[in-house]
C-alpha cells in the first residue's frame, strides 16, 4: 500500500486544523497559502520536465554511463526524465507493475530502469561489446618527437 496518499492529505487537514487553532481564520488563510503554493512548485516544476522531454525523442538519453552513476534508489520518475531530459521506452504493460524504462545513448548503451510505485527500485546498464578483428593489427602508438617536446607541431 502507498502511504504517501493517506499521509498527505491528513498532514494537509492536520496543518489546517493546527493554523485554526493558532491564529484563526488567518491561520487557515496562510497555511493553505503555503499548500497552494507548493502545490504550484511541484506543477510548476513537472510542466518544465514534460516540456523538456517533448523535444527530445523517446528512450534517448545524452549519455547512458553517465545517468547510470547519477541514478539512486527511491528517487522518482519525474526525477529520471529530468536526468535524461526524455521520456523512457516503457517496456512493461501499460498500467501493470512493476513498470519498465529503458533510455540509450548514441553508442548503442543503454539503462533499463524498474519503478514501483513510482519509485526506482533497481536499474541495469547494458554496453554493447567491441567487436574486434581477429587479423586487424593494433593501431600503433603516437612516438615521442625528438628532443622530448611531443605536443610540439614542427614548422611553428
Amino acid at each position: 500500500m502507498n502511504w504517501r496518499k493517506i499521509l498527505v492529505p491528513v498532514a494537509g487537514v492536520v496543518m489546517v486544523a493546527v493554523g485554526w487553532q493558532s491564529g484563526g481564520w488567518g491561520g487557515v488563510a496562510l497555511v493553505v497559502g503555503g499548500i497552494v503554493m507548493w502545490m504550484l512548485l511541484h506543477f510548476t516544476r513537472t510542466m518544465k520536465v514534460l516540456q523538456g522531454a517533448a523535444n527530445r525523442p523517446i528512450g534517448y538519453c545524452d549519455s547512458a554511463v553517465m545517468l547510470n552513476a547519477k541514478l539512486r534508489l527511491g528517487v522518482n520518475l519525474l526525477h529520471v526524465m529530468a536526468l535524461t531530459r526524455a521520456m523512457g521506452e516503457q517496456l512493461s504493460e501499460a498500467g501493470t507493475a512493476p513498470e519498465v524504462y529503458r533510455w540509450t545513448d548514441g553508442t548503442a548503451s543503454s539503462v533499463t530502469c524498474e519503478f514501483v510505485n513510482g519509485r526506482l527500485v533497481k536499474w541495469e546498464m547494458v554496453r554493447p561489446q567491441a567487436q574486434e578483428d581477429v587479423g586487424a593489427a593494433p593501431a600503433p602508438s603516437p612516438q615521442p618527437s625528438p628532443g622530448g617536446r611531443g605536443s610540439e607541431v614542427p614548422g611553428r
